[in-house]
């Protein structure tokens, strides 16, 4: 999983690095708010873990142009060193999903990106049931169909993964595109309906509604 760490701090972002490092993460640093931004910007991650107190912007300043700016819905847990209600208040008005506070043990952030990546179906391996009739099987890109196992693209299983962690919202293309695409790979709209129509022959044309003007809209 790739994962981007907002702190300033050397010896906490050190920390952090090895300790995720040693868990298996593709760790990418940033030790202020403009470096971290430009990295959300142009690269996809699984999840942000971001401090509050950074050098050039904020991490909440991050994530308020990435959430409002450009679509970006990258999973982010703020590390603060706040302890006051102020800062929890408006970390979650701009669209965080955790919040821990410093000092803080390493096995309670283990716990919290668990609950993060559980909450995001990241890593899912687990059967999603679509419909009676239809399994979505993430981890190997494959729809079971009556039984039938079906493979998708991989694009197509991003798509279709997105899509059943935002279910019953509509989901813009440029939503599609800052969250599942890293920027030099960015594809046409029309590569993009080139995917939803392939998955609407497999799921049935009804379960991924257009929204004209806006985009899409997966019900399950």
């Amino acid at each position: 999983m790739k994962v981007l760490l907002l702190e300033d701090d050397p010896a906490l972002n050190d920390l952090l690095d090895d300790h995720l490092s040693d868990k298996g993460y593709e760790v990418t640093l940033a030790t202020n708010g403009q470096e971290a931004l430009e990295y959300l910007i142009d690269n996809v991650f699984d999840f942000a873990l971001l401090d509050i107190n950074t050098p050039v912007m904020t991490g909440l300043e991050v994530l308020k142009i990435i959430r409002n700016d450009y679509k970006n819905q990258t999973p982010a847990i703020v590390l603060t060193a706040y302890q006051d209600t102020k800062h929890l208040k408006e970390s979650f008005e701009s669209g965080v999903d955790d919040y821990i506070k410093k000092p803080f043990d390493l096995e309670e952030l283990d716990q919290r990106i668990m609950k993060l990546c559980k909450h995001f179906m990241i890593e899912q391996s687990t059967e999603i049931q679509i419909t009676p009739t239809i399994k979505f099987i993430p981890d190997s890109c494959q729809l079971e169909i009556l039984n039938v196992k079906k493979s998708i693209a991989l694009k197509e299983r991003e798509i279709l993964k997105y899509f059943c962690k935002h279910k019953n919202r509509v989901v813009s293309s440029e939503e599609l595109l800052q969250n599942i695409w890293a920027y030099e790979e960015m594809p046409t709209d029309a590569t993009i309906r080139v995917y939803i129509k392939n998955l609407r022959e497999l799921l049935g044309k009804d379960r991924i509604q257009t929204v004209r003007g806006i985009g899409y809209k997966f019900e399950l």
